[in-house]
């Protein structure tokens, strides 16, 4: 403790200065003033950016699944306190980077970021160009303050596998917490399904963007649970999450997720199997093929299915292909098809990123309305991943983010069978089949526009890419031997 005292004596300092601050505060202030409890913690916040911006990161990564909405201004809603964090954490790392110039241009010529920029410039593109061009910008910028942070700068933060380690247990910790809350809200209320649905606000608008994140840390936690082999305590404590992750994923009654671990599973044996990534491609593309080709008897078949969404499991895994009856269901596949007739009128520039969720309405039908059906635009937007760039953005936009997932997806496997160390491999291997989730999880559903999915998602997809660039490789260390072996001759 006293070293790090003589070592840190200035934010030692300063976090004395805002607690006596606050201390004040609260005892001389009136409570409606609320906003000058924010002026300590937000120069507290900033010199730890500046300070230590490694740190910066892992610190939001903490606070993310807490984050709730916030209207600021009359139109203006954030998600407190993270995204003014991103916002100021974006501006300090462009800063550094444009002031020093020593960022690693190993990471803007690998695939992965090149497909980023060439989304984030298709998106400037659309924006121009959109419908309701305001919307379509607050859409880019909060994009950027996602990406710059959780992706660019995560990138040469990841190039040690420790900070990999501690970003995942941050989030996974704090997504505990809030795993331990809804849990508790959802014993005695198991046979009153609006209400499961809702056990984990404010924390996530819906079980869908609960199931979902949870989702995502499944196969990255079993990871460290069960594979990584050189702390026992976090071993231990990664056990800990990964069982509670099991438990909130079964009772985050989401369909998608659940579908999406079984999915990453699958993959993960084909992938032990040796099976080459193209083949993978080839295999997923013959499904879809098949699906469109036979999509009038697939779609007889799936409309005999009566089972609605229900509190039992086995009901609720009934329900998943039934498209007659089920709320969810039928409001998904009304606004797929209103997505595809909007996008039908601009197929190459799109209504504008952003949009649909204020524009969709007039492109419904009344044939395929649900009883969860609105004009309003307050409920979501195009439910996929897919279809929604495709609608907002036009052909290009949809091609785009499938090639950023595509192309982490190939990296991921290429770093597990060429890395040279193991620990590095399978954890590349953890990270990709977590990224796989939410890539299935997207046909469902969107919230790449929202910071508690963006967060982990782009840094995953980072540490996938920092993983590639720095990890030493198998063919690289057979050279080096040779190399080696050839001077001491």
């Amino acid at each position: 403790m006293l070293k790090w005292l003589k070592n840190n004596t200035s934010t030692f300092i300063a976090i004395l200065a805002t607690a006596l601050f606050l201390l004040l505060n609260f005892i001389l202030l009136p409570r409606d003033i609320y906003w000058l409890f924010l002026l300590p913690l937000a120069g507290l916040t900033l010199l730890l950016f500046v300070m230590r911006l490694e740190s910066g990161l892992l610190l939001m990564a903490l606070l993310t699944p807490f984050a709730v909405d916030f209207a600021l201004f009359p139109g203006m809603e954030l998600s407190m306190p993270v995204e003014p964090m991103m916002v100021l954490f974006a501006a300090i790392f462009l800063f550094r980077v444009l002031q020093g110039g020593n960022y690693d241009m190993r990471i803007m010529r690998h695939p992965v970021t090149i497909s980023v920029i060439a989304m984030l410039v298709w998106m400037l593109i659309t924006s121009i160009f959109s419908t309701l061009p305001a919307v379509s910008f607050k859409y880019l910028a909060a994009r950027l303050w996602f990406v710059i942070p959780f992706f660019f700068a995560s990138v040469q933060v990841f190039r040690s596998r420790r900070r990999i380690t501690q970003f995942v247990f941050c989030y996974a910790i704090a997504l505990f917490v809030v795993i331990l809350i809804s849990t508790s809200r959802t014993l005695g209320n198991f046979h009153d399904l609006q209400t499961l649905h809702r056990v984990m606000k404010p924390f996530y608008n819906d079980h869908t963007a609960y199931g979902c994140v949870i989702a995502l840390f499944v196969p990255v936690t079993f990871h460290y649970a069960f594979l990584q082999k050189d702390n026992r305590t976090l071993r231990l404590l990664m056990f800990i999450l990964f069982g509670a992750l099991i438990v909130g994923l079964f009772f985050s009654y989401s369909r998608a997720a659940w579908i999406s671990v079984l999915a990453a599973i699958a993959v993960y044996f084909a992938i032990r199997m040796g099976i080459k990534v193209r083949w993978l491609f080839i295999i997923f593309a013959l499904f879809v093929s098949l699906f469109f080709v036979y999509q009038s008897d697939v779609l007889y078949k799936l409309g005999k299915n009566k089972q609605d969404s229900s509190y039992d499991i086995s009901g609720q895994v009934k329900s998943i292909s039934n498209i007659s009856t089920d709320a969810s269901n039928l409001e998904r596949l009304n606004r797929w098809a209103s997505a595809i007739r909007m996008f039908k009128e601009k197929p190459l520039l799109g209504c504008g990123p952003g949009t649909y969720q204020f524009l969709y309405a007039s492109y419904q039908r009344s044939y395929q309305l649900s009883v969860i059906s609105t004009n309003s635009g307050n409920r979501g937007n195009a439910h996929s991943e897919y279809i929604g760039p495709m609608t907002e953005q036009g052909a290009p936009g949809v091609i785009l983010i499938t090639v950023i997932f595509l192309t982490t997806f190939a990296t991921g496997v290429k770093v597990y069978r060429s890395a040279a160390k193991p620990e590095n491999a399978n954890l590349a291997l953890a990270l990709t089949l977590s990224l796989l989730t939410y890539y299935v999880h997207g046909v469902f559903n969107n919230f790449l526009d929202t910071d508690k999915l963006s967060v982990p998602f782009w840094a995953f997809t980072a540490a996938v890419v920092a993983l590639d660039i720095y990890s030493e490789k198998k063919n690289q260390t057979t050279e080096t031997k040779h190399v080696e072996t050839s001077l001491l001759s």
